[in-house]
C-alpha cells in the first residue's frame, strides 16, 4: 500500500502543468484532472511537448513525466463536475486548483469545503502582470471563464515558472508541518499574506 498522500491538482495548463514538473520529487502521489487538449500554443508556455499535440492534457503530462523521469501521475482525462467531484477529491490530502475559470474555481472550493479538505488557489493574470496562491480560506474568486485570453504565447514563461515555483514551495511547506502560506506576486517581486 502506498503511503504518500493524494495531491489532486486540477488544471495541468500553463501553472498546474509546472506545479507538477517543481513537485516530482515531492513523497506524494499526484492526481491530475484536465478535460483539454494541448494544442500547437500551449507548448510555448506550459510543461507540454510537440509531442503531446492533439492529446488530452493530464494524459501527454503523465506519459511525459513517466518518460523523462520516471514519475507516475494518476491522470483523469476529464472535466471535473458535480457528478465527479466528490468521488475524484475525497481521499485527497490536498486539493490544487490551476484553473482559468470562475465556475470551476468555485466548484473546487465549495467541494473542498464540503468534504473538509486543505485546498490551495493559483490564478495567473492573462497579461502576466499578477498571481496569487492562496488558500481556500482567503481567495476569493473573481470574474473569469471559458474563452478568456491566457498565457499562452510564451511571453510570460519566466514569470509562470516563478508563480509555480512558488506554489510548489507552498505545497511542500504545507506537508511538511501544516503551514499555509499564501502570496500576491508580480514581475517585480512578492507579499506574503
Amino acid at each position: 500500500m502506498n503511503s504518500n498522500p493524494q495531491i489532486v491538482i486540477v488544471g495541468v495548463g500553463a501553472l498546474g502543468s509546472h506545479v507538477v514538473l517543481f513537485g516530482r520529487n515531492l513523497p506524494v502521489r499526484f492526481t491530475v484532472v484536465d478535460f483539454d487538449r494541448v494544442e500547437r500554443k500551449n507548448t510555448l508556455s506550459q510543461f507540454h511537448s510537440r509531442m503531446g499535440v492533439g492529446r488530452n492534457k493530464a494524459q501527454a503530462l503523465g506519459q511525459a513525466m513517466q518518460g523523462l523521469f520516471g514519475a507516475r501521475l494518476d491522470v483523469c482525462p476529464h472535466r471535473l463536475t458535480e457528478d465527479n467531484v466528490g468521488e475524484l477529491l475525497r481521499e485527497a490530502a490536498l486539493v490544487v486548483d490551476c484553473v482559468d475559470n470562475a465556475p470551476t474555481r468555485q466548484l473546487i472550493q465549495t467541494s473542498a469545503e464540503q468534504l473538509a479538505l486543505p485546498c490551495v488557489h493559483g490564478a495567473l493574470a492573462p497579461d502576466g502582470a499578477y498571481a496569487r496562491i492562496m488558500w481556500r480560506e482567503e481567495f476569493a474568486i473573481d470574474g473569469g471563464g471559458e474563452g478568456q485570453a491566457t498565457c499562452e504565447d510564451g511571453e510570460h514563461l519566466p514569470f509562470i515558472a516563478t508563480v509555480a515555483a512558488r506554489m510548489t514551495g507552498v505545497i511542500q511547506r504545507f506537508l511538511k508541518d501544516g503551514t499555509r502560506l499564501s502570496y500576491h506576486i508580480h514581475p517585480g517581486g512578492l507579499m506574503a499574506v
